[in-house]
């Protein structure tokens, strides 16, 4: 066990270049210690480039770093060697399946620890020695060890391959630089290593900036993990304690319908009964004066008859049955009426309002997103199938193939009320609403037609600012003539340049907030590009100028 922790200390403290003890030992500023004159000549060849690299971790450095000797490692490497450090490698250091074994050793092979380019054979660290010892070895290379030394043998003239064929980017020996790659661009293959491996500390220095960029775009999404993580709790229980308020009013209101319609019951009962009570009172009196005259007709004493009738007879005042008027059986139904129309509201307000707070969820949106498509088959993966709606079509619009086409005629069409009728203009919008990324083209034919998308709460009645597609804050619009294109929007217009087609791409990334308009031949090109944010979700329009016809094109 003692000798295995000697041969680690050898390990700890041998130059990676020379392999022996270090001498003289220097640090370098990435850590890894040399001998002084090990990392000098090896620096000495990097000269020319002016970059100067670690042997071991290949970090770069300039300029060329200042060496000192480490005194205290030296002081370190001198004590070793008086602890017996050269002692023989322990029977840990022979060779097993998995490594390469010295070619030198005979009986059981030891590790090797280097293989020589030049010899072509691997090495122990005892048969090693001569490498270090003898001046015939000092130009030989010594690698790690490699079972793959015949690989530097040239198959045809069994030389060492040398030179590197750049014609045909591969090592060759220096028989077939003369023979089968005369005339070839070759040069050394050191050479050829010392340009590659420039080009390796170059894309290992963009790796390394790479890898700094990502780790800190890494840092960077994690803390927005944490950030929306943060915000989606907050959202979460400020959403709840909103919509617990409203339950809350909500219950309150019921409590105030039931208390209401309780007291007017309680009112109206009472009412009843303290009635009821005085027809009951009146009852029983005049059965008791029924039973008095009674008695007074069976009189047979006809002088006592006439002295009591005039007392007898007289009635006292009766209570008014004709202001004893009951209602038909309706009497708390116009409550329960007026509860339900307002529970009918309120689905309405909801569902409505709804959409815009699941549109507001799915606008939050960190990442940004996947860049416009370039092509007409990339617009196309986004190709939405829409219709137009009948109940927005102002009345000279005349809808056809499944509501796709329309064509602005001069006769008034029957179309029945609806309160989302544009009645002003020539307008019309989509069934469906548009939110996401989504493509549509619009074929057009006539003198003009208004290619638009707007949100669904425009007006539909009113002025030509309120109403009309660009001329608000509502709706976007590019006016397709037969020679130019107009963008407008909120009243302001933007002149457009580009070829005129009979067809016009719409391109809506809801999201990212972008709308593009193109026009679509053999070709497409970008006509106008808007950079917004969208709030509601949006609706494809079309107004239409006299004789115009417009379809939305089936694309898929």
């Amino acid at each position: 066990m003692e000798q295995k922790g000697v041969q680690l200390d050898r390990e700890t403290f041998s130059c990676s270049i020379c392999l022996d003890l270090l001498k003289d030992p220097v640090a370098i500023p990435c850590g890894h210690s040399y001998c002084m004159s090990c990392i000098k000549g090896f620096w000495d060849g990097e000269d020319e480039r002016k970059i100067y690299s670690c042997p071991q971790c290949r970090q770069a450095f300039t300029p060329r770093p200042v060496l000192v000797k480490n005194t205290m490692l030296a002081a370190l490497v001198e004590q070793l060697k008086k602890t017996g450090l050269q002692a023989a490698p322990a029977d840990h250091c022979y060779a097993g399946p998995e490594d390469v074994a010295c070619d030198v050793c005979t009986g059981r092979k030891l590790k090797a620890i280097k293989s020589c380019l030049q010899c072509l054979v691997s090495y122990c660290e005892k048969h090693l020695q001569p490498h270090f010892e003898s001046t015939k070895f000092k130009k030989h290379k010594l690698v790690d060890p490699s079972e793959k030394l015949q690989e530097n043998i040239c198959s045809r003239h069994d030389e060492v391959m040398k030179m590197f064929c750049r014609t045909d980017q591969q090592s060759i020996c220096y028989l077939c630089s003369v023979d089968e790659h005369k005339g070839h661009d070759t040069v050394s293959a050191a050479a050829e290593r010392t340009e590659r491996q420039r080009e390796l500390e170059v894309s290992r220095q963009n790796i390394q900036q790479r890898i700094q960029d990502r780790e800190k775009d890494v840092k960077l999404l994690q803390q927005e993990v944490e950030a929306v993580s943060r915000s989606a709790d907050k959202a979460v229980e400020d959403s709840k304690k909103i919509l617990t308020e409203l339950i809350r009013l909500l219950q309150k209101r019921s409590s105030d319908v039931k208390q209401q319609i309780r007291s007017q019951q309680e009112t109206e009962v009472s009412r009843v009964k303290e009635l009821q009570e005085k027809l009951e009172q009146e009852i029983t009196e005049l059965k008791r004066k029924d039973a008095e005259l009674k008695k007074l007709s069976h009189t047979e004493d006809h002088n006592q008859f006439l002295l009591n009738y005039p007392s007898l007879s007289q009635l006292s005042a009766s209570t008014d049955s004709s202001s004893i008027n009951i209602r038909p059986l309706r009497h708390f139904e116009d409550v329960t009426a007026a509860v339900s129309e307002l529970r009918d509201q309120l689905q309405d307000i909801l569902r409505e309002k709804w959409t815009n707070i699941s549109l507001t969820v799915t606008v939050v949106d960190v990442l940004l997103s996947e860049p416009e498509p370039k092509t007409r088959a990339g617009f196309l993966k986004y190709s939405r199938e829409i219709t137009l709606d009948p109940n927005t079509a102002n009345t000279l619009l005349l809808l056809s193939d499944g509501n796709r086409k329309a064509e602005r005629t001069s006769q008034i069409h029957s179309y029945p009320r609806h309160p989302g009728r544009f009645t002003g203009w020539s307008q019309v919008l989509s069934r469906e609403s548009l939110t996401r990324r989504c493509y549509w083209e619009v074929k057009w034919g006539g003198r003009r037609v208004d290619v638009a998308v707007a949100y669904k709460d425009i007006s539909r009645d009113g002025g030509w600012n309120e109403c009309v597609f660009g001329f608000n804050d509502k709706s976007w619009m590019l006016i397709c003539d037969t020679d130019s294109y107009i963008f407008w929007f909120n009243n302001i217009s933007t002149r457009v340049s580009g070829p005129v087609s009979s067809r016009v791409g719409v391109y809506l990334d809801h999201r990212a907030g972008i709308l593009s308009f193109y026009s679509v031949s053999e070709t497409m090109t970008l006509l106008h590009r808007v950079q917004t944010t969208f709030t509601q979700p949006l609706y494809a329009g079309l107004w239409f100028g006299p004789g115009t016809t417009a379809e939305l094109c089936k694309l898929k």
